[in-house]
């Protein structure tokens, strides 16, 4: 199999993914506007050949240069794993006839307000919502959706340019900073515990998954400087409410017309024991999930992934051994990272549960936390017993510290 990868070497994970394809035994080509020799060692390992483009987003161009590109071959898929470049992925696979997401199809993945209207077709249980682009739409869409509410653009990503407004007062002091917003989606705010459903399918069918719990929600932490967000890859899904959210992923997945692939879903598990459906990506979830499906499972998810282009199952053995935790952490202060301290009594403390930690130098500018969840580095460290793992995950909240001035 043939399989031409968009963009190859970023985001910063997307590398592996071309190694875990071309170890599934698929040929894999590349095309990007970077030069070839500054892509990632392991992308370049795993790519048979790559073509640099001058213009990576005009869609017809970059049709015409693959179609110059001088390879006696025929390509299989085109796949991308990157959400600012779905859509053209989609008019890449229509000009070639390849399968996977039509443009038609993408729309329902990056538009908000449009899956949200083919999910409650399908009878999903979904927060209520309504489009808007001028200030009195997004007035009339807040009275039909009531109070706490939720504001967000309609093609955005994860919790970026979100806001939870709790009456009509905050949401008309807000209005000033939407008006460069083209449209936006209104929704009721669901209070519960959030977590994701990720999962690799072939032909419709999930052949793995992963749930990852946010501690706090993501709204919180990407609205709060002050916190050190933690994301929680879990070992044990046998309770109800995991069950209930793989039968709703499955109906999700049937619903968007999704069959091959990586997808991200976000959902809640509110008080009432109720399951509500978030939103979902037909890509990878970020901010290092991938290492922390292989940390859970002891295996690899990038490999599977590949096996489940190329083979229509897994090749691998899944079990669930650990509680998997991911803390990030944002330096006080603002300017270069001055001092980190707390470091060296938290490896002392964690011992084995310590995976490993990757945080800025003592030097280095501080990176905007708004932009970014991996924020100023983060520890991983795993432990079979989730109680265990939330409190060690707590400690290093606590404990370790980074100051930049």
């Amino acid at each position: 199999m043939n399989v031409l990868i968009i963009q190859p070497g970023f985001p910063v994970e997307i590398p592996y993914f071309v190694r875990g394809l071309s170890q599934a035994g698929a040929r894999v080509l590349g095309v990007g506007d970077t030069p070839q020799r500054s892509l990632p060692r392991v992308a370049k390992q795993g790519l048979s050949a790559y073509l640099q483009v001058g213009n990576l987003w005009n869609a017809g161009k970059l049709i015409d240069a693959l179609r110059r590109w001088d390879l006696p071959l025929k390509l299989h898929r085109v796949e991308c794993l990157w959400e600012a470049a779905m859509e053209l992925t989609a008019e890449v696979r229509v000009a070639f006839g390849l399968p996977g997401l039509d443009p038609d199809q993408t729309q329902l993945f990056r538009d908000k307000d449009a899956m949200r209207n083919a999910l409650d077709r399908a009878g999903i249980r979904n927060p209520r919502h309504a489009r808007a682009a001028s200030d009195g739409e997004i007035l009339a869409a807040a009275a039909k959706v009531g109070f706490p509410l939720i504001v967000k653009p309609v093609a955005g990503a994860g919790s970026a340019n979100t806001y939870k407004l709790g009456d009509e007062r905050e949401l008309r002091s807000l209005l000033p900073r939407l008006r460069g917003v083209a449209e936006v989606v209104v929704e009721e705010f669901i209070s519960g515990t959030e977590y994701t459903f990720d999962t690799v399918c072939a032909g419709g069918e999930i052949l793995f998954h992963n749930v990852e719990l946010y501690r706090p929600d993501m709204l919180s932490a990407r609205s709060r400087e002050d916190v050190s967000p933690q994301t929680i890859s879990l070992r044990d899904l046998s309770a109800s409410h995991f069950q209930r959210a793989r039968a709703m992923s499955e109906q999700v997945i049937a619903a968007l017309g999704y069959r091959t692939g990586y997808t991200h879903m976000e959902w809640f598990h509110t008080p009432d024991d109720e399951v509500v459906f978030g939103e979902i990506a037909a890509r990878p979830p970020g901010g290092c999930s991938g290492e922390l499906a292989n940390r859970t499972c002891d295996f690899d998810v990038y490999r599977a992934w590949g096996n489940a282009l190329v083979r229509g199952h897994l090749r691998q053995q899944v079990e669930r051994r650990y509680n998997v935790a991911m803390v990030f952490k944002r330096a006080q202060g603002h300017g270069r990272i001055q001092r980190i301290e707390g470091l060296r009594a938290i490896e002392r403390r964690l011992g084995p549960s310590l995976l490993r930690h990757e945080l800025l130098p003592i030097g280095a500018r501080r990176r905007n936390w708004k932009q970014t969840l991996i924020s100023d580095g983060y520890v991983m460290l795993r432990h079979p017993q989730l109680d265990k793992t939330l409190a060690l995950a707590d400690e290093v909240a606590d404990t370790l510290q980074l100051y930049a001035g």
